[in-house]
């Protein structure tokens, strides 16, 4: 069963928008495996993260995944004609876990949506939060394990996980599409295009 789109990328790379593009162009149901580890476990990923470590979190991804397969067999039932019955967005550092993606693998065709570097790491910059201390918070868990001091930490911790991601999502796509600084429905457009070459 290949018939999810499965979109993957760092975070703040348009995932979730990307996603409700797609459902709405191709009249499919959208998920997101943050989500659905929220609907399985009553914490966000960020919670899990911290209370159980990675291990712990990489299981709550592979519960997910689980999920979404199941899911996804019981809408492919009724609707088996389709090309696609379904997109999913799935969270940033998806790619580091080998179990979750053997399953998304499964079920679905890989897209890497290609963010720009300046522009994830500006969007990331934007949500940081300084407290009265001046210590940093609201950051993504890879880089507040690194305790970064300043915004310029902040995007030197940044940097070195978008290289290594950059490298370990190429490698596991079966479509990479570079986003755009462009209107939204021009990078949807562009994937559309990338999916279409596959058929």
């Amino acid at each position: 069963m290949k018939k999810c789109i499965v979109l993957m990328g760092i975070k703040h790379c348009g995932k979730s928008t990307q996603a409700n593009f797609l459902s709405e162009y191709f009249k499919i149901p959208s998920f997101d495996t943050d989500d659905l580890i929220f609907e399985l476990t009553g914490k966000t990923p960020r919670q899990i993260y911290t209370e159980l470590g990675e291990e712990g979190f990489k299981n709550a991804e592979k519960s997910a995944c689980i999920e979404l397969k199941s899911r996804l067999e019981k809408i492919q039932q009724t609707e088996n004609s389709k090309k696609y019955i379904a997109v999913a967005a799935t969270g940033g550092g998806i790619c580091n876990n080998a179990e979750a993606i053997k399953l998304l693998s499964e079920i679905g065709i890989l897209v890497f949506l290609n963010a720009d570097e300046r522009t994830a790491a500006n969007r990331i910059v934007k949500e940081v939060k300084i407290d009265v201390d001046g210590k940093l918070f609201n950051l993504p868990a890879y880089i507040a394990k690194e305790n970064p001091r300043t915004i310029s930490d902040v995007r030197e911790s940044f940097h070195k996980f978008y290289v290594e991601r950059q490298k370990i999502y190429r490698s596991i796509c079966n479509i990479c599409v570079d986003m755009k600084n462009a209107p939204k429905s021009e990078n949807r457009d562009s994937i559309i295009e990338s999916l279409s070459k596959t058929e």
